[in-house]
């Protein structure tokens, strides 16, 4: 067995650096010994996330399980709380366990530390989440960041202010100067930004103007130290300090800072070109992250050419005023919070906004496709759909405020394929959300209601599933939608057989074939083969079970449909097992793993786990098969699933005859050593990866909960690659890199994105965290 490797939470970097602060970090690790719930407190701009993470990065690893990071600044809807907190962890709703609960049952025997960040706007369901996670778990530590306390129980708060300001002291050395807080951050981003400038006798005063001018704040800080590439420092100080004199009436007394903030926003703003403007205040319609295409479509000034748009981007990125990160190995886009705020002010004040919102919600519209079509392009379109779901949410907010059924209730029905393989319970709200308003095309209501139905059965809640898909059934036959009928009636026989009405799956499957038989609809064809297979199941009807998934085999293949082939190779694996014929069963139960590795299915990956450990068990590897029932428990846990009945029995089985061939103490410890394995590790075992390989392997998880430290005797870097990624950790940019090493800032870039693919990560900063590990 290999070593399990900790798993650490992804930290993302802020727009500014991180500078000093040591006496907040020694705040922060002193109440931690004291308290369970630390908040940092404190206006906009002040610098909150970016402490709460530096202090996650350096208490983390005193936490067996971690530190992790749940971003609570893309959303609205008090209800998508449970969702983010689960991305976060790395957790899946896929299955039959309410969100809540499965982040309950998760973190009960977890020891880690919980970075909450961002809760002012959703403080309620924020305490509640927090208080309810504390309560059920005695050694997780929470830091959360807001603009207000929490008002939760036991809570501990740590104001958060502005840097220390330099003192105006005339005669004060130059290298004490360079100690504070605010110059050193001033002159590290005037340095990074115009590439020579220095703290010198000549400009110091007015860089301590500046900084005392500018009330310590980072990131008004950060926008003035920016302007250096054009301006030099006495132009930032001339133009601030008018610029404040229309506000205080020429005078000298400083403004309140939260003014001074919007002050030097409004100021770097006005600086800006008009296109520049346009894209600013337009972007605050994304939720989080957006890519460039998404700029281009929503954000542009009417006729804007692509390349200019890559321009403005650029343009707007180097000013500080719109921050870029890499997600799934693209280079993407979001706004400061502090800035979204500013930009929603400004969209407003243009008009904009409910023009803006709309062609938000089109360009989203056309991007999704019929599920049917999404189906048999889940390869590209899952990973589209996993990086904008933020943003597809906030449309799908905005469209059920604004009672906008027609297209709410088609964008969450082309969104099917994301409900079914990453949300169901979350899905089946949107849908019962829209489906409760009038109005809306008839069929497309009527297939609403089939998903609904759908996601119930992957939940194992017949109870709930069979009235929604006798609705779908009875509009399907009003609307003459004979694809839906044979869908509906075949998802019916499922439901009950799940709920043991045998006689009723099988007048039900007759149905869904006699639907099927008169049209040309595959997809029905596999629907009717799964129901048949799955009913065969519970009778034990091995014959059956082999002809029905050999053809569905052929029949996904065919097609392109990656979620019923592993579905079809577990379930004809599973028959082999079932036979004792270990030859047949190993290739197809690798193949079936494989595929649910790459559609990221956690459920098929769990029953694909444990057949793998079944496998080894009646090979006669104990050992093998205990490790592997320990990781497919930890992916089950993970993605909230029950075991089916149909297949417990097998399973359990199985465990009893590797520990009764172990002896039940050393069963448990492999069975434990296979649990702490990374979800990815384990998949990479089971398909054949040697231990080694494994390790190297074990970033490429989700973003959120993924980046996972290596060990020093196992990289996956190259020298050059190696020192890059601790360059990152210390918190250079790649110009700066390319300083320090006396190579191309380009170079730099293929080394960053050499990294990300080889680490599997998507940020920076988890590359950060795996130097630190």
């Amino acid at each position: 067995m290999a070593r399990p490797t900790r798993r650490t939470g992804s930290l993302p970097a802020e727009t500014t650096s991180f500078v000093g602060r040591r006496r907040e970090l020694a705040e922060i690790r002193k109440k931690l010994t004291q308290a369970r719930l630390i908040s940092l407190v404190g206006p906009g701009g002040v610098g909150k996330t970016r402490l709460a993470v530096r202090a996650a990065a350096d208490l983390g690893r005193g936490f067996r399980d971690g530190a992790w990071l749940v971003e609570l600044a893309d959303l609205q809807d008090p209800a998508l709380v449970g969702s983010a907190v689960m991305a976060a962890l790395g957790l899946r709703d896929q299955a039959s366990t309410e969100p809540l609960a499965l982040i309950l049952s998760y973190l009960r025997e977890k020891e880690l530390l919980l970075v909450v960040d961002n809760c002012e706007h959703l403080l309620e369901t924020a305490a509640r989440v927090v208080t309810d996670v504390l309560k059920a778990a005695p050694d997780v530590r929470v830091i959360a960041t807001s603009r207000e306390p929490l008002a939760a129980a036991g809570e501990h708060i740590v104001p958060v202010t502005p840097l220390e300001l330099p003192s105006p002291d005339p005669t004060e050395s130059l290298v004490r100067l360079r100690q504070n807080e605010a110059v050193a951050l001033f002159v590290e981003r005037a340095e990074a930004a115009s590439g020579v400038f220095e703290l010198m006798a000549a400009n110091r005063a007015t860089v301590v103007e500046l900084c005392r001018r500018l009330d310590g704040l980072p990131l008004a800080i950060e926008l003035a130290a920016v302007r250096t590439r054009v301006l030099a420092a006495e132009q930032i100080l001339d133009r601030l300090s008018d610029r404040f004199s229309l506000l205080t009436g020429g005078s000298r007394a400083a403004l309140p800072r939260h003014q001074t903030l919007r002050t030097t926003i409004e100021w770097s703003h006005d600086l800006l070109t008009d296109g520049e403007r346009a894209v600013l205040r337009r972007a605050c319609v994304f939720a989080g992250r957006f890519t460039l295409d998404d700029a281009e479509a929503v954000c542009m000034p009417e006729g804007t050419p692509p390349a200019q748009a890559l321009d403005l981007m650029s343009s707007l990125i180097d000013k500080s005023l719109v921050v870029r990160e890499e997600a799934h190995g693209l280079p993407c886009y979001r706004l400061h919070e502090t800035m979204r705020e500013y930009a929603r002010l400004k969209i407003d004040e243009a008009g904009e906004r409910d023009s803006v919102e709309l062609a938000c919600t089109e360009y989203f519209r056309s991007k999704v496709e019929p599920g049917q079509a999404v189906r048999v392009r889940l390869l590209e379109w899952l990973p589209w759909a996993d990086l904008e779901i933020d943003n597809i949410r906030a449309v799908l907010s905005r469209c059920l405020t604004q009672g906008d059924t027609s297209r709410g209730i088609e964008l969450a029905l082309s969104l099917s394929w994301f409900w079914i393989t990453r949300a169901t319970t979350e899905g089946m709200r949107w849908l019962g959300g829209f489906l409760a308003m009038e109005g809306g095309d008839p069929q497309l209501r009527a297939w609403a209601t089939f998903i609904r139905g759908f996601l119930a059965v992957l939940k194992a809640e017949p109870a709930v599933a069979k009235p929604e898909l006798e609705a779908a059934a009875a509009a399907a036959r009003r609307n003459g939608q004979q694809d839906l009928l044979c869908d509906a009636l075949s998802m019916a026989s499922v439901a009950e057989a799940i709920a043991g009405d045998g006689p009723a799956a099988a007048r039900l499957l007759a149905e869904a074939q006699k639907a099927v038989a008169g049209i040309d609809y595959v997809h029905g064809r596999l629907a009717v083969l799964q129901a048949r297979v799955f009913n065969a199941f519970f009778e034990a009807d091995l014959a059956t079970i082999r002809a029905g998934a050999t053809e569905g085999v052929r029949l996904s293949r065919e097609i392109g449909d990656f979620y019923t082939l592993e579905i079809m190779l577990l379930n004809l694996g599973s028959a082999a097992l079932m036979a004792g014929e270990l030859a047949e069963a190993e290739p197809l139960l690798a193949e079936a793993l494989a595929t649910a590795h790459r559609i990221d299915d956690r459920v098929a990956q769990f029953y694909l786990l444990a057949a793998h450990a079944c496998h080894a068990t009646l090979s006669g590897n104990a050992l093998w098969a205990a490790a592997m029932f320990g990781a497919a428990e930890t992916v089950r846990v993970e993605a909230g699933a029950n075991v089916m009945p149909i297949l417990s029995t097998q399973f359990a089985q199985a465990e009893q005859a590797a520990a009764a061939m172990l002896g039940e103490a050393r069963f448990k410890t492999e069975f434990e050593a296979g649990k702490n394995l990374q979800r990815d590790a384990a998949i990479r075992l089971a398909l054949g990866e040697s231990p080694d390989e494994a390790r190297a392997g074990q970033g490429d998880q989700s973003e959120a909960g993924g980046g996972g430290g290596g060990d020093a005797d196992v990289s996956p870097l190259g020298k050059r690659e190696a020192e890059v990624a601790r360059l990152i950790a210390e918190g250079l940019t790649n110009k700066q890199i390319a300083t320090r090493l006396f190579i191309s800032e380009r170079t730099v870039d293929s080394h960053v994105r050499s990294i990300l693919n080889k680490l599997g990560f998507r940020t920076r900063t988890q590359i950060a965290t795996w130097v630190a590990n």
